[in-house]
């Protein structure tokens, strides 16, 4: 009768892949720094906290749930969720299906210099600070801008497009998309050229056209990769680009512009409501990590990838 093979031991397991955990040591040492520590603020959102004042002891004054009750019961309360979903909502549908579609069109391209020319394009606009894309951005759009310019073609008046609430959504959107879309499609790249090549020729054997190919071989392919990302995509809808959306609205744009991120930003730092804005922090948080948990089992059942 064949022995069982012994499973190693935890000290065993260090042993071998030492150099591994030394290499992952640094970013953990980071991750707990900056990622985990601060974590202990979280305490404010219970207190009535006032900068220098201890976390806990006799002085401390515990308010409960009393924040998250203000939060929520809050007149603006209904206008930033809103506001948060839609241009939430909006990024997801086009920020997360134009690397997809990119990848796809860049995977179709024989000519290599071409091909590297637009991957090195489409990803430049990642690395420009977002400060300097949305004075870019405010430029295009003011008044006799290049693209309002451009627009008069059509019919629409030469006007700041910024100080116009119905545009809002459009214009964040496509510049959240434009920036962010070349360098979100490396990682479906690379899952795409990792394809066995040899599907795709008896795929041409059988007389599939490139749509077909696409369609039954590349994007299964790819779909763990699409699952992922889309988990973590949902999770981080009520989390979104807070730093650009501060750069481009102004208070005539409130109404359609204002989230979760720029009224905690305008009454925690401008304001100085510390405990209150660390509860609505915290409630945003935890919607998303709900989403993200939701999602994670609903891909996990339908595709059988997922974070855990």
């Amino acid at each position: 009768m064949a022995k069982k093979k012994k499973r190693p031991t935890t000290p065993a397991v260090i042993r071998e892949n030492i150099q591994l955990y030394l290499l992952m040591l640094p970013v953990f040492i980071l991750i707990v720094i900056f990622c985990y520590g601060p974590m202990f603020g979280l305490v404010i959102a219970f207190q009535d906290y006032m900068p220098g004042s201890p976390f806990f002891g006799e002085s401390v004054d515990w308010m409960g749930l009393r924040h998250f009750q203000r939060f929520i019961q809050g007149k603006y309360f209904g206008r930033l969720i809103t506001n948060t979903l839609v241009l939430s909502g909006l990024n997801l549908l086009f920020g997360f299906t134009a690397p997809i579609l990119f990848a796809l069109l860049i995977d179709q391209v024989k000519r290599i210099r071409f091909k590297k020319l637009v991957q090195t394009a489409s990803y430049m606009p990642y690395f420009i600070s977002t400060v300097v894309v949305a004075g870019m951005v405010l430029s295009f759009i003011d008044k006799g801008g290049m693209v309002t310019r451009f627009l008069t073609l059509f019919g629409l008046p030469n006007q700041n497009w910024r100080e116009q609430a119905s545009a809002f959504p459009a214009i964040y959107t496509v510049t959240n998309v434009w920036k962010g879309f070349g360098f979100g499609s490396i990682l479906y790249i690379s899952a795409i050229t990792s394809i066995d090549q040899s599907q795709y020729e008896s795929a041409r054997i059988d007389g599939a056209n490139r749509g077909q190919q696409c369609w039954y071989i590349t994007l299964p392919g790819i779909k763990n990769i699409i699952a992922i990302n889309l988990i973590m995509a949902i999770g981080g809808i009520l989390g979104t680009n807070s730093d650009l959306i501060l750069l481009l609205y102004t208070p005539a744009t409130y109404d359609v512009a204002d989230v979760i991120g720029t009224y905690t930003y305008r009454l925690g730092i401008q304001g100085g409501q510390y405990s209150y804005t660390a509860a609505a922090g915290l409630f945003m948080s935890a919607i998303g990590f709900t989403l993200t948990y939701i999602a994670n089992k609903v891909s996990n059942r339908m595709t059988g990838y997922g974070l855990w």
